[in-house]
């Protein structure tokens, strides 16, 4: 990683690691990422990590680590505990991992390394096309809890939390699925 990682804003940051273990190998490193996982969850700003584990003649893991704010991912990335487990991973690697830091909704259109990265117009399309719906219906079905609840009648309360279950859901089930199922699309 290098020491020259830009933390500008404090908004929330997914990180995609890429790690290629060894064949021979992948019970070890599965075994580390049993001890790598719950390090992270501990680590200041931790917002979620999901583990993409290889597929077809893949053999690479892919790694997205979620963050409150860059300084927090920064922290974590840098810190002696993350370094000392790296350095217990590289012997089963083939190569040093690839880390790349993604902030917004950009993290969702991230293409595969051989392929070139999706149009404006495609991200704009899909991001819609996902949003559209959700935003019918995620108010419709909120609707009967948030009128039971007494705070409901503030102004703000509904929007409130009918975005932040619209972006949850974008967020961490929607799109990352979405995108793979379109991928031949997206970035042809």
């Amino acid at each position: 990683m290098s020491a020259s990682m830009p933390i500008e804003i404090d908004s929330a940051v997914t990180t995609i690691i890429l790690q290629r273990p060894i064949k021979q190998q992948i019970h070890a490193y599965e075994n580390w990422l049993k001890e790598m996982v719950p390090l992270a969850q501990q680590a200041a700003g931790h917002r979620g990590v999901n583990v993409i584990r290889p597929h077809g003649e893949n053999d690479e893991y892919t790694i997205v680590l979620h963050f409150s704010s860059e300084a927090d991912l920064h922290n974590w990335l840098e810190s002696d505990i993350r370094r000392q487990m790296i350095r217990k991973v590289r012997p089963l690697l083939h190569a040093d991992e690839k880390i790349d830091v993604k902030t917004g909704l950009e993290f969702w259109f991230t293409p595969p390394a051989s392929r070139k990265a999706a149009p404006a117009y495609k991200q704009f399309l899909l991001t819609w096309s996902a949003i559209f719906p959700l935003s019918i219906l995620i108010p419709w079905l909120l609707s009967p809890f948030l009128s039971a609840l007494p705070a409901s009648s503030a102004p703000l309360i509904k929007p409130l939390v009918t975005s932040m279950v619209l972006v949850g859901l974008m967020t961490f089930v929607i799109m990352p699925r979405y995108v793979r199922w379109v991928a031949r699309w997206l970035y042809q």
